[in-house]
């Protein structure tokens, strides 16, 4: 009742507020939840991280979302010199925003950092699998060495290997670098206000020969909020312009506003349950019996779910990875509908007859945590959901201390496998299941060029995983957008908000 009186309190407020938006002032004011503790490229695995780092920092590369082909941004040509090597030549009149030319010095500064055991990387799996090193051929041309044949390396230098300036970095260190960062992407940042707000503005000296092109809207005013109520309200009361990933029962009502549009996009986000098969939560912990695993897979209504609850085109992987990644074979794995007597058997044969208690540490919506919740305790299992603030729940996570964590990944919005089992699956802190089979199998196909062999490893790893009942696909993402009447903006399936394309009608 709370909830509805306070929607209407803001419907009713928005219908009396001027639809001008921020158009006036040139400024687009963003809204998400997901608040970036440490706005270093490097160093948070969150998706509104990347999405900041897509605007301020440049690649060497650019993927169009179009069509996922490769363009020129740092470097304007690129050339794979045997299966180790990628040579790249890099743009003449790139600079970064303190107007440093960027050069051959500042890749390998950046490949230097990130190849660094001891630099403490948020994910450091993007890198770890293929990664070596980097060599200047002279201040324009620079090589990118691979650690063994990896055939997705373009996928990752597209998407998560941001150029730092050697020059201003150093000076400022790493501590100054992440309260005054700059780039030589098409946005500067202007001020970080803690994990509440960023602002920045269009880089007036964006070097011309960038696929992404020089922003039409002069600033952005990023606002880190700590809750969708608060979202929503801002959004409806036109205290910003863009929200994303709110509740889909809002759709709707956001849309019937006469100020405001919605849009809706599928990606290759899944929400996800990993299940505490290692037992790092506690030896006897019932999750490191098999047959507990596959009981929790059968219990929860992962249909009902993606078409009640996210609605809007929401799909049922089989597979723990996206239907279009490479590797990404869902006929290779163990399927396992909802068959609630069928779970309630199999806790009885593990000993576990009258159910019992865990817990389901959750950063998703807590109407979807419900969900699972209340599918499990039909069956017995009575799981506490502790939803969490993003980077609390990582924490607990990466220490192993969740039975049950309910989770969404994106794959950073690299069309290949290797950007998602192996980041769960390769004995790091992500992991719960610590199987070395697995991981072998990973490892395997992440360093053959032939794409055949590429597929079988990653058949097996696939049909073990999920034989094993090691981490559960509920349901993939439907990525909702609220916004302005009057700015254009187009989504894509790669969840990656391109603000620098946006503009005002």
């Amino acid at each position: 009742m709370m909830r509805k009186a306070l929607l209407a309190g803001v419907v009713a407020a928005a219908f009396a507020v001027p639809a001008q938006a921020q158009k006036s002032a040139d400024t687009l004011r963003v809204a998400w939840r997901d608040q970036i503790t440490d706005i270093d490229p490097y160093y948070n695995s969150l998706r509104t991280g990347l999405v900041v780092a897509h605007h301020a920092w440049d690649g060497l590369i650019y993927r169009d979302p179009n069509d996922f082909t490769m363009k020129p941004l740092l470097a304007k040509t690129w050339k794979w010199v045997d299966d180790t090597t990628l040579e790249f030549e890099l743009q003449p009149d790139a600079t970064f925003h303190n107007g440093d030319k960027v050069t051959s010095a500042d890749v390998l500064y950046t490949v230097g950092v990130i190849t660094d055991p001891k630099a403490g990387l948020a994910v450091p799996s993007n890198f770890s699998p293929w990664l070596a090193g980097a060599e200047a051929v002279d201040a324009t041309h620079v090589r990118i060495k691979l650690k063994q044949a990896f055939p997705a390396a373009l996928e990752y230098v597209s998407f998560v290997l941001p150029i730092y300036p050697k020059t201003y970095r150093e000076k400022v260190g790493r501590d100054g670098y992440r309260k005054e960062p700059i780039g030589a992407g098409p946005y500067k940042i202007t001020h970080v206000e803690g994990s509440s707000q960023i602002d920045m503005e269009r880089y007036e000296a964006y070097y011309p020969g960038s696929a992404k092109g020089k922003p039409p809207i002069r600033k952005l005013v990023i606002k880190q909020v700590q809750d969708a109520a608060t979202e929503l309200t801002q959004l409806l009361g036109n205290q910003v312009d863009w929200i994303w990933q709110f509740n889909p029962d809002q759709y709707d009502k956001i849309a019937a506003m006469p100020a405001l549009q919605t849009m809706s996009h599928e990606s290759m986000r899944i929400a996800h349950l990993s299940m505490d098969a290692a037992g790092r939560s506690g030896e006897k912990n019932p999750l490191t019996d098999v047959r507990v695993r596959k009981a929790i897979s059968y219990a929860i209504d992962r249909k009902a779910f993606a078409e009640k609850l996210v609605t809007r085109g929401s799909r049922v992987p089989d597979a723990p990875c996206y239907f279009t990644q490479f590797g990404c074979n869902m006929d290779a794995a163990v399927k396992y509908d909802y068959n609630p007597a069928k779970a309630k058997e199999l806790l009885k044969e593990a000993g576990y007859a009258d159910g019992f208690d865990t817990e389901i540490v959750n950063i998703l919506l807590p109407t979807w945590a419900a969900k699972v919740q209340n599918d499990l305790a039909a069956v017995g299992i009575r799981a506490k959901v502790n939803t969490m603030q993003v980077s609390g729940a990582i924490s607990r996570w990466q220490e192993g201390k969740a039975p049950l964590y309910f989770s969404s990944w994106g794959s950073y919005s690299i069309n290949d496998v290797s950007a998602i089992m192996p980041y769960f699956f390769s004995g790091l802190s992500e992991d719960y299941a610590r199987d070395a089979t697995v991981t072998a199998d990973l490892k395997e196909a992440g360093s053959v060029v032939d794409p055949a062999k590429r597929k079988v490893a990653y058949d097996r790893a696939i049909q073990r995983i999920t034989d094993q009942a090691y981490w559960l696909p509920v349901g993939t993402y439907v990525t909702v957008y609220g916004l302005a009447k009057n700015l254009n903006f187009n989504p894509y399936a790669d969840e990656m908000p391109r603000f620098f394309q946006s503009s005002w009608k």
